[in-house]
Order: C-alpha cells, then sequence, then structure tokens
C-alpha cells in the first residue's frame, strides 16, 4: 500500500472558518504515549476527518491539575513506561504530514519550565503542533508566557471556569489567540450523563468579550451534549469518554485502536 499523502496542517483559524455553518466542531484528547506512542500517532492520523476541530495532545504529568480517573490512569501507565517529552515532540512530527487538523498540546507549564519555556515551545511548533493550552497559568503570571508562545507562531488557549469572575474572563480572553476553552463545570474531568444548564449562557457572555472561537469540555461524551452545545459553542473537547475507549481496547494493535476511536468520534458528530 502506499503510504499516505503528505498534508499542510490548517492554522486553528482556517479550521473553525472551515466548520463555519456546518454545525459544532469536535476536539478530541489524547493522551500521548498511552498505551504506547505507536497508538497516539495512529490515533492522530485516524482523526484526519471532517468535522474536527482540532485535535489536543495531552502530555502526561504526575499531578494533572484537573483530571479525572481515567486521564489519571492513562498519564500514569505512559509515565511507567518512561516516557520522555521529546518522543512526545517526535512522535507528533512523524505523524503530522498526514493531519491537517491542527495540534494543540495541552501540557503542565511545571513540564514547560522544566524543559525550557523558549525551547518547548520552539520544538513544539517545529514538530507539527499549532497551538499550546497550559491549564495551571492564570493571569497576569500568564503574560509573558503567552508572549513566548506568541513568539513561537503558536496560539495561546487559557481556560475558564464557570466561576471565574468577569474581569478575569476579559484578562483570559485578551490573551488567547486560536480559541478560548470554557470548562462546562467545576472540578475534574470525567464522562457525564447531565451538563450544567448554564454552559450556553456562559458561551454567550464569553462571545461578547471575543471574535474567538469558544470551546467547551468537561463531561461532554454523548452526541446529544454536542447537539446542544451546538446553540452556542463552536466545539466540544471530549477527553474521559475517548481514553475510556483507548483503555478498553488498549491490547488490541494500534490500528484498531485508531479504528475504535474514530468510529466514537463519527458517533459524537453524527447527532447533530
Amino acid at each position: 500500500m502506499p503510504p499516505a499523502p503528505l498534508l499542510h496542517s490548517r492554522s486553528l483559524a482556517q479550521s473553525f472558518a472551515a466548520l463555519h455553518g456546518r454545525g459544532i466542531g469536535l476536539v478530541p484528547f489524547i493522551p500521548a504515549g498511552f498505551p504506547d506512542l505507536t497508538t497516539t500517532q495512529a490515533v492522530l492520523e485516524s482523526l484526519n476527518a471532517p468535522g474536527i476541530a482540532a485535535i489536543e495532545v495531552g502530555f502526561p504529568f504526575s499531578d494533572p491539575i484537573a483530571d479525572g480517573p481515567i486521564i489519571q490512569q492513562a498519564f500514569t501507565a505512559a509515565l511507567a513506561a518512561k516516557l520522555k517529552v521529546p518522543e512526545i515532540f517526535q512522535t507528533v512530527q512523524s505523524a503530522s504530514p498526514r493531519i491537517s487538523v491542527p495540534l494543540v498540546a495541552m501540557v503542565s507549564f511545571s513540564i514547560v519550565f522544566r524543559y525550557g519555556p523558549q525551547r518547548f515551545f520552539a520544538d513544539a511548533r517545529d514538530s507539527g503542533f499549532g497551538g499550546v493550552i497550559i491549564p495551571d497559568l492564570p493571569p497576569p503570571q500568564a503574560q509573558s508566557t503567552c508572549r513566548q508562545i506568541r513568539d513561537a507562531a503558536l496560539d495561546t488557549i487559557l481556560l475558564v471556569a464557570p466561576t471565574t469572575p468577569l474581569d478575569r474572563r476579559r484578562q483570559i480572553v485578551s490573551l488567547c489567540s486560536g480559541f478560548v476553552y470554557y470548562l462546562s463545570l467545576s472540578g475534574i474531568t470525567g464522562v457525564r450523563d447531565h451538563l450544567p444548564p448554564d454552559i450556553l449562557d456562559n458561551v454567550r457572555q464569553l462571545k461578547s468579550l471575543t471574535d474567538l472561537p469558544i470551546c467547551v469540555g468537561f463531561g461532554i461524551s454523548k452526541p446529544q451534549h454536542l447537539a446542544w452545545l451546538a446553540q452556542a459553542a463552536d466545539a466540544a473537547v471530549v477527553g474521559s469518554a475517548i481514553v475510556q475507549r483507548m483503555a478498553e481496547s488498549a491490547s488490541a494493535p494500534p490500528a484498531a485502536v485508531a479504528q475504535s476511536v474514530a468510529q466514537f468520534c463519527r458517533q459524537l458528530l453524527g447527532g447533530q
């Protein structure tokens, strides 16, 4: 079989512009190195599909900020296998020529700090990432780091929680590019049957503060969730539900894990 054609990755702005008027987009979360890096690459390449706004690649961390038990277990397994940051960059670099969907790194600032911020952002860009999410970097401390991210030609994505006051929301969105990440609830990630009813109002408020796309994450796991969020949000971030499926098929060949994830993502988008 001939190799897949090389693609040119779109920016986050281009990706969301392409989705405009076509329904809500999906941002799958993939934990790097779980169950191994070969599977990570296979899954990333399988998600180069219509409706995928971006792919969020989680850098395993021993003390995750808000990740629930499903993602924590995946991170623990990857770290137990001695996963290193340069290996994640190498895997993404191998996959990115065959992915037109923008890739976004979800990474704790402590990892960036130990690696060296300028070096981390340069290596992220060179490996194929288009943006960075740093969940534990609130303003005003975030300003200098966001400047470094911009200088590396990457987009900055910061998080807004339901409890974030209005003035602070303004600060956060002013530092963002690419999109704004709205947390559907306070607490940790995980699969939930029902989403808080105030999400749509909060998303609409954020849209009054910025022209950037608003992506909603935490607890989203069903096609019905995406269909409801489509009333206001530009994309939905799905993590725990995807990682759970990866865990259930972790002993299968990488291609089979990738097929399972891609099929689930199609199901999520099919509910619109």
